[in-house]
This record gives structure tokens, C-alpha cells and sequence, in this order.
């Protein structure tokens, strides 16, 4: 049975933005979204929700988290943001291991992207890097962008090891969005320390894919990055 957040979600549903979203988000056969349902909410409609459910218990969030509207599993990851950013160190303890337990249920890049950084990111900075590094080598894509996004934390506050090093671990991922991640992770670096992607460029641009290396050098002045496109590939 829905619950309360479930059924105000579900009042808002839009079918016609749904099935924008739905081609939005790749959900055909084969593609990454493939099978994820939508109710056509925006994002403004979910933080709304979000703020309504704010203290929401474990169990209203995992049926959240469970739905299978994409809407619906948004709502509940960005309530547990609310709820570590607002918790003491027990909280947030708690928050980052019921993340954890329901990682399933982040399977799309918004939902990865809006999450990971702001539970994970603080939750592991300072912590060995058993945890990131395993997700790092899950099959599973979306796993894989959670290690990579959750560095974001550490990159904010000048901290750019984890990031390098999940980056070079993932060269050689067969995923588009891992690439982009990687990338945007690198950019992000660059923005702080041009240096450090530039060493991280000469170590490891003839390897890295396309995308990423795009990613990365975006911000750079036009002059150099057409250089870094110009690096012959590895074979």
C-alpha cells in the first residue's frame, strides 16, 4: 500500500513529461535506463516532497527506495541527504550504512550523482579505501559511478588522491557514463590544481577514452586541449 509521500508523488504524476523523461533517461531495451518507470514529477516537485517527508522513518524510506517509480526513489535518497547533513555523528552513521544496504536502488546517474557525494563523500574521507575501492570493481555500472562520485567530497576540500586513483583504475572501463564521471572528476580536479591534471594528462592520456579526456580538458585554454586531442591513442 502506497504510503502519504507516495500517494502526494502520484497526485503530481504527468504523463506526458513521463514519457519525456523516460526517452530522456535511456530506458529503451538495452539501453542503461532500460525498464525504469516515471511519473513525470520535476525535480523542484520531488524537493518539495522531500521537505514534507524530512524526518520520514526507515521503513517509509525503504518502500521509497524500493519503488519502482524513478520519481519515488529520488524522493527518498534526498531525504536521507537531508537527514545525514542535519544528523549528529550517530545519524550520519546510521544514514551512510541504510545508503549502503539500499545501493540497489541508486540505478541511474541523477540518482548517483545527488547522492553519493553528499552521504558517502563525508562518510569515508579520512576512512581506509577498502569500501570505495571494491565499488570501484563492481559489474555493476551504477556501483562504479557511486565510488567515482562520492569523491566529489574530497575534491572540494583540496583532497584529489581518491579521485586520481579510482581515475586511473578505471581507464579501461567499457561504460560511457564512467567515462564521464572520470572526467568531470578530473575537471573538477583541474579547476583546483591544473598541475595535478596535467600530470595525471601526460601519465595517462594516450589510454584514457575519449570521452573522459574531453571531460577533463574542458576547462583548459583551446590551444591546449586541442594538443591533448591530438596525443596518439594506445593501442
Amino acid at each position: 500500500m502506497p504510503n502519504a509521500l507516495q500517494r502526494h508523488a502520484r497526485a503530481q504524476a504527468d504523463p506526458k513529461r513521463a514519457r519525456v523523461l523516460a526517452g530522456y533517461f535511456k530506458t529503451g531495451p538495452g539501453e542503461y535506463g532500460e525498464g525504469d518507470v516515471f511519473l513525470g514529477l520535476t525535480v523542484p516537485q520531488v524537493r518539495g516532497l522531500a521537505a514534507e517527508g524530512r524526518d520520514a522513518g526507515a521503513g517509509t524510506l525503504r518502500q521509497l527506495l524500493r519503488s519502482r517509480y524513478h520519481e519515488e526513489r529520488l524522493l527518498g535518497l534526498l531525504i536521507l541527504v537531508g537527514q545525514y547533513e542535519r544528523g549528529d555523528g550517530r545519524r550520519r552513521a546510521d544514514v551512510a550504512r541504510f545508503y549502503l544496504a539500499n545501493l540497489r536502488s541508486v540505478d541511474n546517474w541523477d540518482l548517483v550523482d545527488l547522492s553519493a557525494p553528499r552521504i558517502l563523500g563525508p562518510h569515508w574521507e579520512g576512512r581506509p579505501a577498502r569500501r570505495r575501492d571494491a565499488l570501484a570493481r563492481s559489474p555493476d555500472l551504477w556501483r562504479r559511478r557511486v565510488a567515482v562520485m562520492s569523491t566529489f567530497h574530497e575534491i572540494g576540500r583540496g583532497r584529489f588522491a581518491a579521485s586520481l586513483r579510482l581515475a586511473r583504475a578505471l581507464l579501461d572501463d567499457p561504460e560511457d557514463l564512467i567515462h564521464k564521471a572520470v572526467g568531470w572528476m578530473l575537471r573538477e580536479v583541474g579547476k583546483r590544481d591544473v598541475r595535478a591534471l596535467r600530470r595525471f594528462l601526460r601519465a595517462h592520456a594516450p589510454r584514457m577514452p575519449r570521452t573522459a579526456l574531453r571531460y577533463a580538458i574542458e576547462r583548459l585554454p583551446a590551444r591546449e586541449r586541442k594538443a591533448w586531442l591530438a596525443v596518439p591513442r594506445a593501442r
